[in-house]
């Protein structure tokens, strides 16, 4: 196998394994920061080897191996550390093989015990979302940066002093239990969902969609559910990944070009994610009649689901459910699409007047959708100059090459 075929063999192995890797090395040497670093390390052994030796049989037994020998011999060397030896040396002579997929008890999975971990109390919020982002779904903190609207230099403080204080804390490595669970849940909810979005439309690279990390939210998602199935946003949130997950098949073509919503073949959304979604919803409805959040997103979604074509969708009702969602978390994005639905249900001069509203906000300034939606809105009205220029700048402004590539054939079209 040719060097560069090995590279790009290790980079799919790597982005499918990190996070298990890492939440695996956690829970053994109950340092989150720590295991970020070993894991690193394997890779590097990796890019050194397997381009002489090949790919191994199992790849990620192999980074696990690679990343706890360096653990022991890094621990050899700091006599500070000796308890930790120990330990990892009694783990090593222990586990003879290691099932990174498997639990260990009911509710004793490591992705989702380095979630909780993260997003432990003692962080600032901001700081458990990036950290978290980081450490399970192997985001770049630009692609974190730009996922919440920051500053790249903020974000990598943050992930800094949020691994720091883990440490200095000696935070424990476990699934919390009663009133410390329901704390860290609306955390946990929102990084979850951060990391399907992340999959969902990727904000950089190649790929319009990274079908990897849709499916290791959902993962965690029903995960949850399990553990907390009286906490009604967990089924929320569950049912909302459901139903857009239900779309992955026609959201691109053959070449991964994007399609938008309007313009998909509805035969390919999938039923069964459309059933369970929906199941989840009616479970976080009856379990709470004034809705949440995710909830609400989830019933926005189910007006989709439910349309069997475009002009059956129900757009005065997504228009309400967006007011709805506005009032109970505040957000210009919220009013960004809020001004789309109601476009769609009284016309674009109507969403345009809502757009306008939004121009001066400072968290939209560099937010590539703006742009996009008001360029689409212009086209509708014939203003196709204006139009090709907002969709241009709309492409400036994405780093994910599909959605670049759209845009600019949206303003040639013009």
């Amino acid at each position: 196998m040719a060097a560069n075929d090995v590279h790009r063999t290790i980079d799919a192995v790597w982005r499918i394994e990190s996070a298990k890797l890492i939440a695996a090395l956690a829970r053994i040497v109950r340092d989150v920061g720590f295991a970020e670093e070993l894991a690193q390390d394997a890779l590097v052994a990796a890019l050194e080897q397997w381009p002489q030796s090949g790919i191994p049989d199992n790849p990620a037994a192999w980074l696990m191996a690679a990343a706890k020998f360096r653990a022991i011999d890094l621990l050899r060397r700091n006599k500070r550390l000796q308890q930790k030896h120990q330990e990892i040396l009694k783990t090593t002579q222990t586990e003879t093989t290691i099932d990174l997929d498997a639990l260990d008890d009911d509710v004793g999975d490591d992705l989702l015990r380095l979630i909780f971990t993260a997003c432990h109390p003692i962080l600032p919020s901001e700081a458990r979302v990036a950290l978290t982002l980081r450490l399970l779904a192997g985001l770049t903190t630009d692609e974190i940066a730009r996922a919440f609207l920051a500053a790249e230099p903020t974000i990598a403080q943050r992930i800094v002093r949020a691994k720091r204080t883990l440490a200095k804390e000696k935070v424990p490595y476990e699934v919390p239990r009663g009133a410390e669970l329901a704390e860290r849940l609306a955390t946990v909810l929102e990084v979850i969902y951060a990391i399907f979005n992340e999959g969902y439309t990727a904000t950089a690279g190649e790929h319009w969609m990274r079908s990897d990390l849709c499916e290791e939210a959902l993962r965690l998602g029903r995960i949850l559910a399990g553990l907390a199935p009286q906490e009604p946003e967990v089924h929320g949130l569950v049912a909302l990944m459901e139903i857009q997950a239900s779309r992955a098949r026609a959201r691109v073509t053959p070449a991964g070009e994007p399609i938008v919503l309007n313009e998909q073949n509805r035969a390919l959304w999938d039923q069964l994610l459309i059933q369970r979604g929906l199941a989840a919803l009616s479970r976080a409805e009856a379990l709470n009649a004034h809705r949440g959040p995710y909830t609400v997103q989830a019933a926005i979604a189910s007006c989709h689901a439910k349309a069997r074509t475009p002009s059956e969708t129900d757009w005065p009702q997504i228009g309400r459910l967006y007011a709805e969602l506005a009032r109970l978390t505040p957000s210009p994005v919220i009013e960004l699409n809020r001004a789309v639905a109601v476009s769609m249900a009284d016309g674009p001069s109507a969403g345009l007047a809502l757009l306008d509203e939004l121009a001066g906000e400072p968290a939209l300034r560099n937010y590539h959708l703006l742009p996009a939606v008001r360029a689409d809105f212009l086209n509708k009205l014939g203003r196709t100059a204006e139009a090709r220029e907002e969709f241009l700048r709309a492409a400036s402004l994405t780093k994910n090459a599909r959605e670049r590539d759209f845009l600019i054939k949206r303003a040639e079209s013009c």
